[in-house]
C-alpha cells in the first residue's frame, strides 16, 4: 500500500467526468491532523502537468477534522490532489474520472478458470473459494476438469454465508477428438456432460441435479452420436489444410454448447508447454483467425515466459489485424491455495454494472475487461489502453484498501466452512455489508 493510504482516507476515489464531485480527505490519526487554520487544494492533470492549468481551492477544516473540495474533473483519467500547508506540500492523493459507458460499472477482481480436489488440484471446493476471496478476489468460478459439480458444490456451501462474493458455476471441457482445452465460465449447465461416456458423467451418475444449476440438461449424447454430430459438423467447416478439421469442429461445438448454456466460453492456455505447445500454432492461429470463442485467456497458470509472454504477443497481433479479442486471465490454479508461488498467478479485472455472473459474462463479451500479471511484485496488465490505466489506478488506490476487508472476510469463511459455529457466523454478519458500503463509500456510479 502506499505510504499516503496509510494516512490519508480519501473519498470517493472515482466517479463521472464533467460533474461536480464533493472530495473529502480524512486523517487517519492525529500525526496528521489537519491543525492549521486553512489548507490549498491543488487539482492537477495527470496527462500534463507541467502545461495544464491548475485549479487550487482554499479550504478550512470542517468539524470532523476532515477536510473537502467540491470540483468537476475532466476527461477519462487520474487527477493529483495536493495539499499544501503554506507552501509546504503535506501529501498527494489520487482520483479518477470515468467516461459515461465506464462510469456506470464497479471493478470486479476475479479467476475463471481453477481446480480442486474434485479433478486434480489439492483442496476442497469451499476451502479453495474462501481462500481466494481472502486475496482479495470479488468474483470465482471452479473449473474442474471434466466436472461441473465441484463449483456446484462449493456454491451450496456458500449459501449461508451473507456476502457479496460471487461464486459462479463452471468447468473445464475436455472432448474426445481434440486436445484444445475449453473454459465453461458460468453455464447454467455442463457441456462435458453432454455425452454420457464422459467422466463427469460416470462421477455424478449423470444426475441432473449436479449438472445444472436447475437439475435439466438438454441433451446427452452416446458416444457414437458425439461422433457423428462433430464429424457432420466438420464437413460445412472450411479450414486450412494443416489444421485438424475434427478437433477444430469440436472446440465450434463446444463454444457453441457453452453459449447455449449461457456462458462464457473461455479459449484456454494455447501456449501451455507440456513438451511441445498443448495446441498446435496452426490450429491456435485458425481459431483466432475465425474467433469462434468468447474470450482469449491471454494469461494463465505457468511462471514460465513462453506461456503469457507468447499468448500476449497473439493477443496484440491480432489487435493489429484488426480482431480484439475479449480477454481473461487466470490463475488454473491445482496446488495450494496458500504454499503455492502460482495461486495468485494471474487475475481479471471486469468492468461491470453489477457482480452478477450474467453481467460479468455480457461485460467480457464487450470487452470491459484487463488481465492481471502478478507473477513478480511489480504487476502487469493486458488489455486496451483506457482500461489498462484505470487498472493501473485501481492496483495502486484501491485495492489495497479493499483487500484488506477481503482477508477478514475469507478468513472467517473458512473458519465457518471448517465447523467454527461458536462466532464465525456472527462476524460474517457484521462483515457482510462492509464490502458493498466500501464501494458505495470510494465509487460514485451512474
Amino acid at each position: 500500500m502506499k505510504a499516503e493510504l496509510y494516512n490519508y482516507a480519501i473519498s470517493p476515489i472515482v466517479f463521472p467526468a464533467e460533474k461536480e464531485v464533493t472530495i473529502t480527505i480524512r486523517p487517519l490519526g492525529d500525526h496528521v491532523s489537519f491543525k492549521a487554520p486553512e489548507y490549498t487544494l491543488q487539482l492537477m492533470d495527470i496527462d500534463n502537468l507541467a502545461s495544464q492549468k491548475n485549479e487550487s481551492f482554499t479550504v478550512k477544516p470542517d468539524e470532523d477534522g476532515c477536510l473537502r473540495v467540491t470540483a468537476a474533473f475532466h476527461g477519462e483519467k487520474e487527477h493529483y490532489i495536493r495539499i499544501f500547508d503554506g507552501d509546504r506540500r503535506i501529501v498527494q492523493l489520487s482520483v479518477y474520472s470515468l467516461a459515461p459507458d465506464m462510469s456506470c460499472r464497479l471493478p470486479f477482481r476475479g479467476d475463471l478458470h481453477m481446480h480442486t480436489c474434485r479433478s486434480d488440484g489439492r483442496e476442497a471446493p469451499a476451502i479453495v473459494a474462501a481462500n481466494y476471496r481472502a486475496k482479495g478476489y470479488d468474483f470465482l468460478s471452479i473449473t474442474d476438469h471434466h466436472r461441473y459439480d465441484g463449483s456446484l458444490e462449493a456454491m451450496a456451501q456458500f449459501a449461508p454465508i451473507p456476502t457479496i462474493y460471487n461464486l459462479v458455476p463452471g468447468e473445464e471441457v475436455h472432448l474426445p477428438l481434440t486436445d484444445v482445452h475449453i473454459v465453461n465460465f458460468g453455464g447454467v449447465h455442463t457441456v462435458n456432460n453432454l455425452m454420457e461416456e464422459s467422466h463427469g458423467y460416470k462421477v455424478t451418475g449423470g444426475d441432473p441435479k449436479k449438472l445444472s444449476l436447475d437439475g435439466k440438461l438438454p441433451f446427452v449424447l452416446t458416444r457414437a452420436e458425439y461422433d457423428e454430430t462433430i464429424r457432420k459438423l466438420a464437413d460445412t467447416l472450411d479450414v486450412p489444410e494443416d489444421v485438424d478439421k475434427l478437433a477444430y469442429a469440436v472446440c465450434v461445438w463446444a463454444f457453441d454448447q457453452i453459449r447455449a448454456a449461457d456462458g462464457l466460453a473461455i479459449f484456454a492456455h494455447p501456449y501451455w508447454l507440456a513438451n511441445v505447445f498443448h495446441v498446435s500454432d496452426p490450429l491456435t492461429r485458425c481459431l483466432m483467425e475465425n474467433h469462434p470463442f468468447d474470450a482469449f485467456e491471454v494469461l494463465g497458470g505457468e511462471n514460465y515466459y513462453q506461456q503469457n509472454g507468447y499468448q500476449t504477443v497473439l493477443y496484440y497481433e491480432e489487435w493489429k489485424k484488426g480482431r480484439v479479442h475479449p480477454i481473461v486471465g487466470s490463475t488454473d490454479s491445482h496446488g495450494s491455495t496458500e504454499h503455492n508461488r502460482n495461486s495468485a498467478i494471474c487475475s481479471t479485472i471486469v468492468f461491470s454494472p453489477a457482480n452478477e455472473r450474467a453481467a460479468l459474462i455480457a461485460s467480457i463479451r464487450d470487452r470491459y475487461s484487463v488481465a492481471v500479471d502478478t507473477i513478480s511484485h511489480e504487476y502487469r496488465l493486458v488489455g486496451e489502453e483506457r482500461f489498462q490505466r484505470y487498472a493501473c489506478f485501481l492496483m495502486d488506490n484501491w485495492y489495497p484498501i479493499h483487500d484488506r476487508f477481503c482477508a477478514d472476510e475469507g478468513h472467517w469463511m473458512k473458519e465457518y466452512l471448517t465447523g467454527n459455529t461458536d462466532g464465525a457466523m456472527d462476524v460474517l454478519q457484521v462483515l457482510g455489508g462492509k464490502m458493498q458500503a466500501l464501494f458505495d463509500k470510494y465509487f460514485i456510479v451512474e
